[in-house]
C-alpha cells in the first residue's frame, strides 16, 4: 500500500531555492561579463568584426 512520503521542512526548502537562485545569478554575472568584454574588444574566445 502507498504511504505518504514525510513534508520537507521549510530550512531544506528554502536551502534549496538559494541554490537554484545562486545558480541563475552566476549564470547571469557570466553572461554580463561576456557582453562586456565583447563591447570593449577584449575578448579572446569570441572574433566579432567591427561595423564602422
Amino acid at each position: 500500500m502507498a504511504v505518504p512520503k514525510k513534508r520537507t521542512s521549510i530550512s531544506k526548502k528554502r536551502i534549496r531555492k538559494n541554490i537554484w537562485k545562486s545558480k541563475g545569478y552566476c549564470a547571469a554575472l557570466k553572461a554580463f561579463s561576456l557582453a562586456k568584454s565583447l563591447s570593449r574588444g577584449n575578448s579572446k574566445s569570441f572574433f566579432v568584426r567591427q561595423i564602422k
